[in-house]
This record gives C-alpha cells, structure tokens and sequence, in this order.
C-alpha cells in the first residue's frame, strides 16, 4: 500500500495553503472567491487531470506509444443540496502520429489504472474522450 501525506492550514479569511514534500500550492477557501487559486472543486478536477497525465506517462513506454504532447480539459457539474460533484467530463487531446485504435488503447489504460480517476468514477458519474490534437 502506498501512502500519501498532505498538511493544510489556513492563511487568513482569504486563502490557505496546503503543502506535501517541497511542494506548496494556495487555495482559494474565500468565500467569494480569489482568481490566483484553484478552489477545492478545481483542485478535485486538477488532481484527475494530473491522475491521467501521470497515466499516460506510465503507459507510454510499455505500449511503445509515442506522442509529442498531452492536454486534459475537464468539466465538472456541482449540485447545491447536498452539494456534491453530479458529474466530471473530460475530453483527452493526445498530440500524436498514432493509430485511432492505439489513441483508443491509450485511453482504455489510462482509465484502467487511474488512482484517482478510479476513485472519482467510483463516486460519481466520470466520463471522457480521447481525441488527436489538430
């Protein structure tokens, strides 16, 4: 098993800051808001964005896939009462020369063993494409 460790305290009324090895990254905890942030809804939608990058990366080389670059974009629908995320969509823009059965192959993986992609499509409804960068 592995483990991870994360420790988060508040700053002011306005943000706080959470922190994991050398790493820092501000959130927006304000209530209205702060556009230098990513509010937890965000860093929600950030953390399957960066589960999914991580998988490709890891997949790349056993499936001998070449590509010259990755974008994730992601949507995700809240609900107020009780408030929690209804819905995350995605859509993975894969720059490369493939094949469409290997871009789709590339895609299977990466839903297979995503930590956290699994985690999200475990709670709520998580669905996405894969398509080739123009």
């Amino acid at each position: 098993m592995l483990e991870y460790r994360v420790a988060a305290r508040r700053v002011d009324n306005h943000g706080a800051e959470a922190s994991t090895k050398e790493a820092r990254i501000i959130l927006d905890t304000d209530m209205v808001g702060r556009p230098d942030a990513f509010n937890p809804a965000e860093l929600l939608l950030a953390s399957v964005a960066a589960c999914m990058i991580k998988g490709i990366e890891r997949v790349t080389p056993i499936l001998d896939f070449h590509l010259l670059g990755v974008e994730v974009t992601l949507h995700g629908i809240r609900q107020d009462s009780p408030p929690k995320m209804v819905s995350v969509t995605y859509e993975l823009i894969v720059d490369t020369t493939e094949t469409d059965q290997r871009l789709d192959l590339l895609h299977k993986n990466v839903r297979k063993y995503g930590t956290i992609s699994n985690t999200i499509a475990e709670a709520t409804n998580l669905q996405g494409t894969v398509r080739r960068k123009e």
